[in-house]
């Protein structure tokens, strides 16, 4: 199961090795432009900070994946981030690791490290976010039952995503459970009424 950062949340972490400092910040992205606009404040708030690297991952069914390594040797800052979010399972979020070079070269092995370990530590107790995948389904109910079964099922927790008013009344109904769905609709219509699948939602 994939999970995101509550919206608002910006866990950040920094740790000093060998006299670098890199600091990281993460945060919860729906786009690649909320990225960018991430990206443009760290940039902004930490100028004196030699590297801005990065990665991201965004998207539940078709994943879109990126790295950065700002001027590093290649695969040491970039891909090591982007391998600490994989490891979390984390999607719909993105982070930054600042440098402040300190004068003593770390190897390649010893930077991998640095901003892959930092970004953990960021992420160290942070309260995540399951990503849950819910069914959607249309449901046309005849105008003069509509209230009572909204209210219904609104009641039993289902989630009425929209309600559209034309010949019928035709509800959008997310559920992560169909078969419950499927029955409850069944009962409250006396098996009148059909559910039409409409694809899925990730909450």
């Amino acid at each position: 199961m994939p999970f995101t950062l509550p919206h608002g949340a910006s866990p950040a972490a920094e740790e000093v090795i060998k006299r670098s400092r890199f600091t990281a910040r993460v945060r919860h992205v729906e786009s690649e432009q909320s990225f960018s606009e991430f990206l443009s404040d760290v940039r902004e708030s930490d100028r004196a900070a030699g590297h801005h690297c990065w990665a991201f991952i965004i998207g539940d069914d078709a994943r879109i994946e990126r790295s950065n390594d700002d001027g590093e040797p290649g695969g040491t800052a970039g891909a090591p981030i982007l391998a600490a979010l994989r490891s979390r399972d984390l999607t719909n979020v993105a982070a930054v690791v600042s440098r402040q070079y300190g004068g003593v070269n770390l190897g390649t092995g010893g930077l991998a490290r640095a901003y892959s370990g930092v970004v953990l530590s960021a992420l160290e107790g942070q309260a995540l976010c399951p990503r849950v995948r819910a069914e959607l389904f249309l449901l046309s109910i005849d105008h003069a039952k509509a209230g009572r079964v909204e209210a219904e099922l609104r009641g039993r927790g289902f989630d009425v995503v929209d309600v559209e008013y034309s010949a019928q009344a035709v509800f959008t109904v997310a559920s992560t459970d169909a078969s419950a769905l499927s029955a409850a609709v069944a009962g409250m219509t006396s098996g009148s009424a059909e559910l039409v699948p409409a694809g899925h939602v990730w909450r």
